[in-house]
């Protein structure tokens, strides 16, 4: 068995070093969940497979906390509630799983974060499309040349990797860094 783990490390490091670069637009990003939040509204986060796990992982970070004590910040995953998503899936098709949360549960300013690796998640961009509709802001979360979804983002954080598990490291990054923006500026 011949893997470089040595050089998997490098390739993480530089991907997450990255990221610098995206600090300006994740400043926007927290600026744009920090107004929703602050005028009672909600950050709903979707996406699939370790992009579906990360959404719900974020969502826990501003339902119960970061870093700090603080009240709770209204904010859910789309990929929960399994209920939801198998009824959803068998009316009207597994790429309208998050666009008909979109039409149920957000209202105008909230905000809904999609996560793609490749950017090609259809239910991610049919998702940002209903989110546009009502006037509810969309952040990206994708990696690559941005793919369909990033084009549909309000603010896209477009990870300059191409291997999915770099991609997700840097989500990671990314997305903890925007709880805490989130949460400091919340609890001043």
């Amino acid at each position: 068995m011949s893997v470089d783990l040595e050089a998997q490390i490098r390739e993480s490091s530089d991907a997450i070093a990255a990221c610098a670069a995206l600090l300006p637009t994740l400043m926007r990003a927290a600026e744009v969940c920090i107004a929703a939040l602050r005028s009672g509204g909600t950050v709903a986060w979707c996406g699939n497979g370790g992009s579906a796990s990360q959404a719900q992982h974020f969502a826990a970070e501003l339902v119960g906390r970061f870093r700090r004590e603080r009240q709770a910040f209204s904010s859910i995953s789309f990929t929960t509630d399994s209920s939801i998503l198998t009824a959803i899936g068998n009316d009207y098709g597994f790429d309208q799983v998050f666009s008909r949360q979109v039409d149920g549960l957000l209202r105008p300013g909230d905000v809904l974060i999609g996560l793609s690796t490749s950017g090609g998640a259809a239910n991610v961009c049919l998702a940002m499309e209903a989110a546009h509709s009502i006037a509810v802001n969309t952040i990206g979360f994708t990696g690559q040349d941005g793919g369909k979804v990033g084009p549909l983002c309000d603010i896209e954080l477009r990870v300059a990797a191409d291997m999915t598990a770099r991609i997700q490291e840097c989500h990671l990054l990314l997305g903890h860094l925007l709880c805490d923006l989130i949460e400091a500026a919340m609890v001043e």
